[in-house]
């Protein structure tokens, strides 16, 4: 089945294309190794070479956390590119996924340090190169119009979230339980049966379509491109040269370096938006609505993303994770995430049809989520507050911090998925799309140098600050609703 009318037309799998399955099984077990992976790696890099880990301080290890999300995210963007322009979207995700799983794999060894940032570049690139175009493919399965793609889609993201939570169940007992290394091993086979299930499933029901560049580069285009990543590369290899010869090339400083990258990228996105004579007066209105948005975005982020760092370390040094007689392991606090999400769409989804026209705009929803990131951190003050930093506390207060910030993540995420699509500029479809990962991108690297604040006797008012910051922007955002209403222009 490679003719698109062929696939689009099958009803094979639960009444959607057979292809689904195929994406639907590929992005499982892609996020089952990540966040497996992701489980763990905190606790691998600050626990001691004595109990299997690397003896990172636990701020330097939070802060290579963040910049490694970051990165993730930053590198959807050259994903989206090479699919576009080189690969096709399904060898793009297929490389991805290769270079995935042999990150994985580097972690599986214990190699030390030198294994770690091996795999770090591996993941990230391979991560960027599968997440954004996996997602496109599922899109692809269906002819414009076609009444199933928003289910299809809901079955899609059921697949993410299923993988998401399973994964610290069982990568977080091999690892904290028996064995670092056996952790990540678990994590490669994921991403390996995924692959298998991929390839074979792929060649069967995908369209032939997706093997080939949506926009090919001509010759003249790939001399440019390849000039231009040459002087890049030559330009970073410099700059890290110098800091060499100054004596601060370290690992803080190269998390510094990065993060000005991640925090510049959107920056020059959007100095490019609005000043390019592509776009026109209305839409570089839209473009000024969506600023407001982004720059909210990017801190819901940076406090949603801290579940992986921030909460991970409170999990692990000031829970008493003996809960009514079942020993609880820090790892297993990261399925609370996807688990959440999973309780709450359907009740999203309803109330959002049940309210119809009369629902809140997207400013408004963005502002409200703003709130409820605050409350978040709030509850985290509690504990810290009555009984110091020193007391062990109920796992129930990360159970309420995560149900909070989950309500915020579907007052956010979904909604700045579809308000990007709606306020991009015709000329910048494709790079607006990217935008928003660049959101999470720059908000973990944000995190990168903040979490460094978080340290014994600190963590009240580490909460308190991250709290305030939230809800001052989710404030000043509802300040803004009717002007960033009026810039989007009768767009709803």
């Amino acid at each position: 089945m490679n003719n698109k009318s062929e696939v689009s037309q099958d009803k094979s799998f639960f009444g959607q294309p057979r292809g689904l399955s195929t994406l639907f099984f590929t992005e499982m077990w892609e996020r089952f190794s990540y966040y497996g992976m992701r489980a763990i790696l905190i606790y691998y890099m600050y626990y001691s070479v004595t109990k299997g880990g690397l003896g990172f301080d636990q701020g330097t290890a939070a802060s290579v956390m963040s910049i490694y999300g970051s990165m993730v995210y930053l590198s959807s963007v050259l994903g989206g590119y090479l699919s576009d322009r080189v690969w096709g979207s399904r060898r793009t995700v297929f490389i991805g996924g290769v270079l995935i799983m042999f990150g994985h794999i580097a972690l599986s060894v214990p190699a030390g340090k030198m294994a770690l940032f091996v795999s770090i570049l591996l993941i990230v690139l391979g991560t960027g190169l599968l997440k954004p175009n996996v997602s496109e493919m599922v899109g692809s399965l269906y002819d414009a119009g076609d009444p199933r793609r928003d289910s299809g889609f809901t079955i899609f993201v059921f697949g993410i979230n299923l993988g998401s939570l399973v994964a610290p169940y069982l990568v977080g007992w091999l690892g904290l339980s028996y064995n670092f290394h056996l952790g990540f091993s678990l994590a490669a086979i994921g991403m390996f049966l995924g692959l298998i299930q991929y390839w074979v499933g792929g060649r069967k029901y995908l369209s032939k379509d997706s093997l080939y560049p949506a926009d090919p580069l001509e010759p003249g285009d790939m001399k440019k491109l390849t000039v231009r990543v040459i002087i890049g590369l030559v330009v970073f290899a410099l700059v890290l040269l110098l800091m060499s010869i100054l004596g601060a090339l370290n690992i803080n400083n190269f998390v510094l370096l990065l993060s000005i990258i991640a925090i510049a990228t959107p920056v020059v996105y959007f100095t490019v938006f609005l000043t390019s004579k592509k776009v026109t007066a209305t839409e570089r209105k839209h473009v000024w609505a969506y600023l407001g948005l982004f720059i909210a975005a990017a801190i819901f982020w940076a406090i949603e993303e801290q579940g992986s760092s921030v909460l991970a370390l409170f999990a692990a040094n000031q829970t008493n994770n003996n809960f009514l007689g079942l020993h609880i392991l820090p790892a297993w606090y990261q399925s609370l995430n996807p688990l959440f999400i999973l309780i709450y769409t359907p009740i999203f989804a309803m109330l959002w049809d049940r309210w119809g026209k009369n629902q809140p705009s997207s400013p408004a929803k963005f502002a409200t989520g703003m709130i409820f990131a605050g409350i978040s951190y709030l509850i985290m003050v509690i504990p810290v507050t009555m009984f110091g930093s020193g007391t062990k506390v109920s796992p129930l207060w990360l159970v309420g911090s995560w149900a909070v910030v989950e309500i915020a993540e579907l007052l956010i995420s979904p909604i700045g998925l579809s308000v990007t699509t709606k306020l991009a500029p015709r000329a910048f479809q494709s790079q607006m799309m990217s935008m928003w990962f660049l959101a999470d991108s720059a908000g973990q690297a944000v995190n990168a140098q903040i979490v460094k604040l978080y340290t014994p006797g600190n963590e009240g008012a580490y909460f308190m600050g991250v709290a305030i910051v939230a809800l001052v922007a989710g404030l000043i955002l509802f300040a803004l609703v009717k002007p960033i209403k009026s810039l989007m222009a009768g767009i709803k």
